[in-house]
């Protein structure tokens, strides 16, 4: 790995929050630093600030529209030298617009999450003006990126799928017979959390043994409630809220089932790993997933947002395991192949100055 003739790069991301989207943010500063000049730019005490181990720069702010936000920026900006700036996040582009006024940005903004209403009005207009790039993380994000939002003249629509790295591709023995699920994810409303508790009743009226891991912090404004849920489930005792860890990689080498009913995801990384370390995946039919199936991945996928159906899909891969598990083999391989980290470096590296 070597630098290259790029210009300093901000890879920024505002957001408070500890998932998916904020962990992306950190590894692709990572993933750049060798190549160019990379500065990760996050809000003040916040889990990006806290986690990131690079170049970082944070700013502290009480809205997403505010004077401060674009002094401070402007600033970080300019000390910096920055020519490129790599977006990840929505509501405080209103802000950067005003910070990055004729400064000369390549402004490239990266969605990785599904967006219902469209924003084309005047306001939103001007400040997706001056995009110079909409990156999507998959096909599915790349119709809604089109749909949602509006292009200025020379704003181009990219698809960059985020790379995998996977610690060690080697599966722990299982000790016992235990059916082993795993969820891996911030615990949030339609994160799939609750839909994959219900779907474990399937299990415990039909007395298979299990155990469901749920691995992510849960969201503070969904905490009551879906600590509620969880103490009033019959079969409490057989799931385990694991909360944030680094060391995921350990939960996917004991599991056998991902069990990973979202209602929209753009495309998680957590359902990546599973297919890369071969576990056997469930998902809904929504979003990405039938694109991965396009891609040739194995899995199961379940009618939308459809409890009873999942149920079904459930009981039938834990009454055969062994021949579902068969099926995933050639899943790592695809990882590799598709999600490299090589591929998504040179691919950003194509569209900055």
């Amino acid at each position: 790995m070597c630098k290259t003739n790029k210009s300093a790069t901000a890879i920024i991301c505002l957001s408070p929050n500890n998932g998916g989207m904020e962990l992306d943010a950190i590894k692709l500063t990572n993933k750049l630093s060798p190549y160019l000049p990379a500065l990760l730019v996050a809000k003040e005490n916040s889990f990006i600030a806290k986690q990131a181990v690079c170049k970082l720069e944070t700013i502290s702010f009480n809205m997403n529209f505010s004077l401060q936000m674009i002094l401070k920026m402007r600033k970080v900006i300019k000390e910096n030298n920055i020519k490129n700036v790599i977006f990840f996040g929505a509501s405080e582009l209103r802000s950067l617009y005003f910070a990055f006024i004729g400064l000369n940005i390549n402004l490239i903004v990266r969605h990785g999450t599904t967006k219902s209403k469209p924003k084309k009005d005047l306001f939103h207009r001007l400040i997706y003006s001056n995009v110079n790039y909409h990156i999507s993380i998959c096909k599915h994000l790349q119709k809604n990126v089109e749909y949602i939002i509006p292009f200025g003249k020379y704003t181009q629509s990219k698809l960059i799928y985020s790379s995998i790295s996977i610690k060690t591709m080697k599966k722990k023995e299982k000790d016992t017979n235990q059916l082993s699920l795993l969820h891996v994810g911030r615990i949030a409303k339609a994160k799939g959390q609750t839909d994959a508790i219900l779907a474990c009743e399937v299990l415990h009226k039909n007395k298979i043994d299990f155990n469901l891991k749920l691995v992510g912090a849960i969201d503070e404004h969904y905490e009551e409630e879906f600590i509620q849920f969880y103490h009033n489930c019959p079969y409490k005792d057989k799931i385990e809220l694991v909360g944030f860890t680094n060391n995921v990689d350990i939960y996917y080498q004991k599991s056998d089932i991902f069990l990973f009913p979202s209602h929209g995801e753009g495309l998680s990384n957590a359902f990546l790993e599973a297919l890369a370390y071969e576990l056997v995946p469930i998902s809904y039919n929504n979003t990405s997933f039938p694109e991965l199936l396009d891609l040739g991945f194995s899995f199961a996928m379940a009618n939308n947002q459809d409890i009873h159906h999942l149920q079904h899909t459930l009981l039938l891969i834990a009454q055969n395991f062994i021949k579902y598990k068969n099926t995933t083999k050639h899943n790592s391989f695809l990882v590799k192949k598709y999600f490299s980290e090589e591929k998504e470096i040179n691919n950003y590296l194509t569209l900055l100055k």
